[in-house]
């Protein structure tokens, strides 16, 4: 285990204290005579744990420790904090629900075309537009968790908020056209050539069986001749 994937799985366990954070309001620290709480409490951690996205993946490129582990285990661990930030936003009314919906769907929608995509052999890399989504989303639930204490801050927090919608279905629409340009032709490929062999197999057990039988019909003439 090396210190890379050490940090995307201190990202997944900073999942259920982000949320148990957000949700309970009564929650708050006092530290040298000042009052945290819940809120900055909260923000502190998503912060914390959206700068390790960044830092993993710095490390494990400039030390050469990509793994397959941490291959698979990055995407999750960025979806889980950011879905489950947005799910515990709309639970303190901080954000429509429909727009939570709208990004965890497209999230649902992009890890299933990869999981096909890998299937059949082929990456769907993480698109520019991918990058920027995650950039505006880090940016957008931070004000969202702020304007949890500061109503003035709402207004912003929206905005934002229009921009990651609008961030995940462009890059969802470059995934998919991704998919269907590779995978989908890929796949008609392969299945018209089993559908040949298949044909072929048919034809070549047709010609044998018609073969055989033509053989025993002569073997029979021959024996009414003698």
């Amino acid at each position: 285990m090396n210190i890379p994937n050490l940090l995307t799985i201190l990202r997944i366990f900073f999942v259920p204290l982000l949320v148990a954070a957000l949700v309970q309001e009564r929650v708050a620290l006092n530290f040298r005579g000042a009052t945290i709480t819940n809120v900055w409490l909260a923000l502190a951690i998503f912060l914390v744990a959206a700068s390790t996205d960044l830092l993993d993946g710095y490390l494990a490129r400039r030390w050469r420790q990509i793994t397959t582990i941490g291959t698979l285990l990055d995407p999750i661990a960025d979806k889980l904090l950011i879905s489950s930030a947005l799910i515990a936003l709309v639970q303190v009314r901080a954000v429509p629900a429909w727009m939570v919906i709208l990004v965890v769907g497209r999230e649902f929608a992009v890890s299933g075309l990869r999981a096909i995509a890998a299937a059949e052999g082929y990456t769907i890399k993480a698109s520019d537009l991918g990058k920027t989504k995650m950039v505006s989303q880090v940016a957008a639930i931070s004000c969202l968790m702020l304007s949890v204490r500061y109503p003035v801050l709402a207004m912003p927090a929206t905005v934002l908020m229009w921009g990651v919608v609008v961030f995940a279905m462009l890059s969802a629409f470059s995934y998919f056209r991704k998919f269907w340009r590779k995978i989908d032709s890929r796949i008609k490929k392969r299945r018209r050539r089993e559908l040949l062999l298949t044909e072929k197999r048919k034809k070549q057990m047709a010609l044998r069986q018609s073969g055989s039988g033509a053989g025993a019909g002569a073997g029979l003439g021959g024996g009414s001749r003698m």
